[in-house]
């Protein structure tokens, strides 16, 4: 019987990332992040206070800070991230770790044609119009 293998980033379990700080979780990332995270540690802690409080109201979180890189202390949330024309809802798992909200809340809408009208392809364009 084969035994399912935990969840690790970097060689770290979930448990032990989410006793981390932000700025302790930071040197776990890759560069960009990590600088990002460095530099907007206080946009990352007031988020995650606030949507800690509006968690226990029961209240939906929505933000448009798409930049926001996804840490530990964010697993399990559920979280509405603009997307240019509405808030897309995004649950946080595991492993989205390191990525950034934007990522998940796409701004562009898949596209899906309908059929040609009058005048938009050569045969019909000298069709008689009654």
């Amino acid at each position: 019987m084969e035994k399912k293998k935990d969840f690790t980033y970097r060689g770290k379990t979930i448990e032990e990332l989410t006793l981390l700080e932000v700025r302790e979780f930071a040197r776990y990332l890759n560069s960009r992040e990590r600088r990002t995270v460095l530099r907007q540690f206080h946009d990352l802690e007031d988020f995650i206070t606030r949507a800690k409080k509006k968690n226990a109201k029961k209240k939906p979180i929505k933000t448009h800070k798409r930049y926001l890189v996804i840490v530990p202390q964010m697993i399990g949330m559920n979280i509405g991230v603009h997307s240019g024309k509405g808030f897309t809802s995004v649950l946080i798992t595991k492993e989205m770790l390191g990525h950034r909200l934007g990522e998940f809340a796409l701004t562009r809408g898949k596209v899906t044609h309908g059929s040609a009208g009058i005048g938009a392809t050569k045969g019909s364009k000298h069709k008689a119009k009654k």
